[in-house]
Formats: structure tokens, C-alpha cells, sequence
């Protein structure tokens, strides 16, 4: 399991958020996610996910559900694109998108992020860690389904 501690994004929150992986076959896995908000002491985010990952793009592909306590149930494609940065691929440059949408299939929403992640192994004894920074594009342009019909939604 791996976790980690995250401040930020829609709340000025401590937020503790882990993730598992769960082996479906050699490049196939589901992954289920959650977060704990420290200041209500409640979950902010669930999700289960099915991802596929394509070796020789360095690329992965994931559909499923998630559920936070603002939005409800929502359904949700993603995926990523890594870039090696260094030979070893310990330093990469990442992009990533995402589409959410709602259960009844009338609001999407879309974003996407690119980030430079370094891995460094054995940080300490049997403990990985793994930096990120970069760029978060969130709710820049959100369309109903009555925005659909119009040529220019607004955002």
C-alpha cells in the first residue's frame, strides 16, 4: 500500500490519501484509492479503477468509478503518459489526463496535469519515496449536457 500526506487543491486540509494495488494479469491491475480529510475526520475520496498499461508507450489507460462527498458517484476515464528523463528512468516527466462524468451522463469534467516525479529506492531501509512537482489544471471548463448542443461552451 502506498500513502502519502497532501495539502491543497479544493481545501486548505491535511489530506491522507493511500492507494493499493490489486493484480489482474501482467499489465492489468485495479486500483483503489481513498482519502482521509484531517479536518472534518471523515473520507473525502474513494475510487476503484482498472488500469492497463502498455509497456512499449510507457503509457497506461484506466476506466471506473469514484465517488467524493461533493460530487457523489461519477464515473471516470484517465491516463498517463511517462517520459524518461534519465537513463535509469528514476527522473521522469509525466502527463496526465482525466475525464469525470456525472451517473446520469449530462456534466463532464476534465483536467489535466504534467510533472516531473523522481524515485529514489531504499530511502531508507525497505522504504521507497518518490517527489512530484508540477501543474494541476482543475474545473478550467465544465460542460452540461444543455452546453453540448452549443458550439462555444463557456469556461
Amino acid at each position: 500500500m502506498e500513502t502519502s500526506i497532501r495539502y491543497g487543491g479544493d481545501t486548505k486540509a491535511l489530506r491522507i490519501h493511500a492507494k493499493e494495488k490489486f493484480p489482474i494479469d501482467s499489465k492489468t491491475h485495479m486500483l483503489v484509492r481513498g482519502e482521509l480529510d484531517t479536518r472534518i475526520g471523515a473520507p473525502s475520496y474513494v475510487s476503484a479503477v482498472i488500469r492497463h498499461f502498455y509497456p512499449d508507450l510507457a503509457a497506461s489507460l484506466g476506466v471506473g468509478l469514484q465517488y467524493d462527498r461533493h460530487e457523489k458517484l461519477r464515473y471516470t476515464v484517465r491516463g498517463k503518459k511517462t517520459f524518461p528523463v534519465t537513463n535509469d528512468g528514476l527522473l521522469t516527466f509525466n502527463v496526465k489526463g482525466q475525464c469525470d462524468v456525472d451517473k446520469e451522463f449530462r456534466e463532464r469534467k476534465s483536467r489535466g496535469a504534467a510533472e516531473l516525479s523522481w524515485s529514489i529506492f531504499n530511502f531508507q531501509r525497505d522504504q521507497d519515496v518518490r517527489i512530484k512537482v508540477g501543474y494541476e489544471v482543475f474545473d478550467k471548463c465544465s460542460i452540461s449536457a444543455n452546453q453540448r448542443k452549443q458550439l462555444d461552451p463557456q469556461c
